[in-house]
């Protein structure tokens, strides 16, 4: 059913939401991970325009993608990594479509309306712009 699924990671808490739950969906289904974060600072969004070399936030991130495959992969699942810069929510989207995938996975902080305008929403410009499913999981608190 979902030959490759993309995963939304933010390095950060909430990713320890949705990496069980698609493994588990990986494994069942034979599917493919692309782990996928967008590094969204000045040094990533300037990055080819200025000619800037990878700021420690974006290597940082480039080691964070690569030990959560390497997680993955010692559970006997196919992961890729990309790290993307720039605009989050198009980023993702033109990596699914590039990348043929099934399915977007992403986590959901449960911001609401001042919450969104203040940190924006991934989420719903993903979802008005992709005929690809998504799956949202609630990120757990600590």
């Amino acid at each position: 059913m979902y030959k490759k699924i993309l995963i939304t990671l933010e390095n950060g808490p909430a990713d320890e939401t949705i990496l069980p739950h698609i493994a588990k969906l990986a494994a069942h289904f034979g599917s493919e991970i692309l782990l996928v974060h967008v590094a969204d600072g000045f040094a990533a969004r300037c990055f080819d325009q200025l000619k800037l070399a990878e700021s420690e936030e974006m290597k940082e991130d480039r080691a964070y993608l690569e030990r959560t495959a390497s997680g993955l992969r010692a559970q006997k699942l196919s992961v890729e990594t990309e790290l993307a810069m720039g605009n989050p929510p198009a980023e993702i989207l033109r990596i699914a479509a590039a990348e043929h995938c099934d399915l977007i996975a992403m986590t959901s902080h449960g911001h609401r309306f001042f919450g969104d305008l203040f940190h924006g929403s991934t989420i719903t410009q993903v979802r008005h712009h992709t005929n690809i499913p998504l799956l949202v999981l609630r990120a757990k608190k600590k």
